[in-house]
């Protein structure tokens, strides 16, 4: 890409996210996002005052000019920065994949967004340890939680329970099978001060979800929030042809009337397949739509500097990471109000 260009380019999406009134409490974000901005396979991230650029390129050595440039603009611009971190996510190198140093030596170990503290690793796995496009998600967690009783699947770091915990639920489960993603759940409930019960299950998720229905737990809120493929000897997660019997696996888990929060970041995986399911399951009468979330626009971009649009139309969602919020009625409980 032409160096001027980039630069302008680079520099317009960045000042888009610095006036963004809904990141000014926040310290985590996406300042670009190449595969709509213009850079397929480039993308930076802020976490505190370090940068986190990924390079998802399957050719990684294709955008080595750009993240040489990308580390020039940010720093001649952002004085704030103290490091910068690089991933190449398709490195034959583990260190590499992980992240190594290319300004500075030090990492931030949590970050705070609208008023919640999260613990984060920067170097945890190839992720991040933290996923700023369920932000929004969050928000909502922490508006809708005041009493409840929260399962949160595919836990990972805890991100999501963690905004329930602020939000005044009364109990939280998080299951993952990643101790070490587990470990910063516990952290960020230390951080915040937090006095309610969290309980951490280090299991796979189909072992977990059996053992809590053998229980006979309920929960108010279920968030299922898996990977996009998985498989272990207890079952297979697979978001683009399996997604309906994930769902129907942790259903029974629901308390009546209570919320079932799926998120499908499927990138072929068009939103309309997703509402064609969920109209599926509604045609059983205890399963109905409540609404969607939209990811921020520090993620899909801006009016003003998307270029491209996603390779399958996520439409009513407005980003490959669709979340549904749909609403449950337990059949036995439906009988009792009948009879």
């Amino acid at each position: 890409m032409n160096e001027d260009f980039f630069r302008n380019r680079l520099l317009q999406c960045i000042q888009f996210r610095l006036e963004d009134a809904t990141l000014q409490d926040c310290d985590s974000f996406r300042l670009f996002n190449g595969y709509y901005e213009g850079l397929p396979g480039l993308v930076v991230d802020r976490y505190g005052n370090t940068l986190l650029i990924s390079n998802h390129s399957r050719q990684p050595e294709s955008l080595e000019q750009d993240i040489d440039q990308t580390v020039d603009i940010c720093l001649s611009n952002l004085p704030w920065i103290e490091s910068i971190l690089l991933k190449t996510r398709h490195s034959t190198h583990s260190e590499e994949r992980k992240g190594r140093f290319l300004h500075g030596q030090l990492l931030p170990n949590e970050i705070s967004e609208n008023g919640i503290h999260y613990a984060i690793d920067l170097r945890l796995n190839q992720d991040d340890s933290f996923y700023p496009d369920t932000r929004n998600l969050r928000s909502w967690l922490a508006q809708h939680s005041q009493g409840k009783s929260v399962l949160n699947c595919f836990a990972y770091t805890g991100s999501l329970g963690i905004a329930a915990l602020a939000g005044g639920a009364a109990a939280l489960v998080q299951t993952d099978l990643n101790a070490e993603a587990l470990a910063l759940a516990q952290r960020s409930l230390t951080l915040n001060g937090f006095r309610q019960i969290m309980t951490l299950i280090k299991r796979d998720f189909f072992s977990a979800v059996n053992a809590l229905k053998k229980s006979n737990k309920l929960f108010d809120t279920v968030v299922l929030d898996s990977p996009f493929f998985s498989s272990t000897r207890y079952g297979k997660v697979d978001l683009q042809q399996q997604h309906t019997q994930l769902i129907n696996k942790v259903r029974p888990l629901v308390a009546h009337e209570g919320r079932l929060i799926m998120i499908n970041n499927a990138l072929y995986v068009p939103g309309q397949q997703i509402i064609d399911e969920i109209n599926e399951l509604a045609k059983g009468g205890y399963v109905s739509l409540e609404g969607r979330i939209e990811i921020p626009a520090d993620i899909t971009g801006y009016p003003g500097t998307t270029l491209a649009q996603p390779p399958a139309d996520p439409a009513p969602f407005n980003h490959p990471t669709k979340i549904s919020i749909l609403r449950i009625t337990r059949k036995d409980k439906a009988s009792a109000t009948v009879n």
